[in-house]
């Protein structure tokens, strides 16, 4: 089976947190896959009405710590692509720091933005698709939410309570049609890993037994996957793009 051969639920696409690396690719996959999309963005604006004009998605400023601005970007994604039948849960924010230095200002960003968002789109998202009885719900959560990672303990605290949210919520959906999944890429190569030296690089490399870094477009060929109507049976499920990585 190609990509080209996936069928897809009637509907428009969400994605938060899309201007950027695997958020960019994801909005050019759906796209190219010929469905209407919106994303979000908070910071990077330039980037955000560049894809814009390339893909012909819908670029939405919002913050999605905030639940009241959450609120407003579902109600324009809405108006902009019709009923959201594709939720993606992209957005993020990284931190190397030791666990007793992280301050609580640091957790609050780091869980508002990670996990407290995801909460706040699907709980705005859920009904519409509930009333339907159709749904495609995928959270991107991280090898470091499944083995953890030193020095990065907030983040992967916050990756590791999507995937628990991800198996809770599909058992209370499931009844409706809706499907819940997550993804946990392992080391991809992208800004959010900038902060890697080519000698640390290298050694992820050696790490994982397919022997390079995955791209984003190897995150984006699995949501396009799990949104499909080819998945249908599949859900509160985590889906591993990590070429081996932490096996």
């Amino acid at each position: 089976m190609t990509m080209t051969s996936l069928t897809f639920h009637g509907g428009g696409v969400l994605i938060n947190g899309g201007s950027r690396g695997i958020g960019a690719a994801l909005v050019r996959a759906f796209c190219a896959a010929g469905l209407a999309v919106a994303f979000t963005y908070k910071n990077a604006e330039k980037q955000a009405q560049a894809l814009a004009k390339e893909t012909g998605a819908f670029a939405i400023l919002a913050d999605t710590a905030s639940y009241e601005e959450v609120q407003k970007a579902v109600k324009q994604a809405e108006e902009k692509v019709g009923f959201i039948s594709v939720y993606i849960n992209n957005a993020a924010v990284s931190a190397v720091k030791l666990f007793t230095d992280v301050t609580p200002s640091e957790w609050e960003n780091m869980r508002g933005v990670n996990l407290d968002g995801a909460l706040y789109y699907s709980q705005a998202v859920l009904p519409a698709m509930i009333a339907r009885k159709t749904g495609r719900m995928i959270n991107m959560s991280s090898v470091w939410g499944e083995v953890g990672a030193s020095c990065e303990v907030h983040y992967s605290a916050t990756k590791a309570a999507l995937l628990g949210l991800t198996r809770a919520l599909a058992k209370e959906v499931g009844p409706s049609g809706i499907t819940v999944n997550a993804i946990a890429p392992g080391v991809i190569d992208t800004e959010m890993n900038g902060h890697l030296t080519e000698e640390e690089k290298n050694t992820l490399v050696e790490e994982t037994p397919l022997c390079r870094l995955g791209t984003v477009n190897d995150v984006a060929n699995a949501a396009l996957f799990l949104a499909s109507r080819e998945s249908a049976f599949i859900t509160g499920q985590t889906l591993g793009v990590n070429g081996g990585f932490g096996v």
